[in-house]
């Protein structure tokens, strides 16, 4: 134990010294990789809080939908669930429901013709509301997909470039490594072997940068593609509920 321990402090602290010897250009890379890496895992750790959250308060608002008959009801109770992408899709198409209603309500046709006239004037009407419906619905959920992706392109981003980041610090260590070897004139490994393995860092900083963000991005893109998939249903079925209760006139809206 005590000698492993004093292994891995002796491999620390040569990397550290490695570091601090390295060139300028190399530790300029160095910044730069640490840079990168600060921002992936602050990214990485919020995004885990905000996945977790949407997860549950969609499977909170999903089953309060299904047992309650009363949407207005349903809308109110939404409300505390900020962080559910279905939950604002849903507070999204019902906002624009009523407004397409009110606005519906003032032009239907119909009003002192036959009754024939009034249910064709009623079906023109409701078609409308339920195409508008079907466009605020679609525009919601892009907003909401894009609130789930944003800052997602920073990890790819890191992922593909940070290993080339990294491999330029390595080649500029090597040519300094190199132009040092020419200059004193000795090729021993005991001249060569500090200034390549300087010069390697780079590389494993960057590396270090890229797997995580690579990994991160990955696991947050199936999750978006898991509430992508839950709001499609749910706007489905959303639209299926009003079709078929729009005639029946029992979508109370505020």
């Amino acid at each position: 134990m005590v000698v492993g321990y004093s292994l891995e402090r002796a491999f620390g602290h040569d990397i550290i010294q490695m570091v601090l010897h390295a060139g300028l250009m190399v530790k300029f890379v160095l910044l730069i990789l640490l840079g990168f890496s600060i921002t992936s895992w602050a990214i990485i750790l919020v995004k885990i809080r905000l996945f977790k959250k949407a997860k549950a308060e969609t499977e909170e608002f999903l089953e309060l939908f299904w047992e309650s008959q009363d949407m207005k009801e349903i809308f109110m109770a939404s409300e505390e669930l900020v962080y559910s992408p279905v939950a604002r899709l849903f507070r999204a198409g019902y906002a624009a429901f009523g407004k397409i209603r009110k606005i519906q309500a003032g032009g239907t046709p119909g009003g002192s013709g036959s009754s024939h006239g009034a249910d064709a004037g009623i079906g023109r009407s409701g078609k409308v509301i339920m195409d508008n419906l079907e466009r605020s619905l679609r525009k919601a959920m892009v907003d909401q997909v894009s609130r789930l992706e944003s800052a997602l392109n920073f990890l790819a981003t890191t992922g593909n470039t940070a290993p080339f980041i990294g491999l330029f610090g390595t080649v500029w260590g090597i040519m300094e490594s190199f132009r040092g070897i020419g200059m004193s004139g000795s090729a021993s490994l005991a001249v060569v072997a500090p200034g390549i393995s300087e010069a390697l860092i780079a590389t494993a900083a960057g590396l270090a940068a890229a797997i995580p963000a690579v990994v991160a991005f990955n696991y947050f893109s199936n999750r978006v593609s898991e509430l992508s998939a839950d709001m499609e249903i749910f706007s489905s079925d959303f639209l299926s509920i009003i079709e078929r209760r729009l005639f029946k006139g029992q979508v109370k809206t505020r």
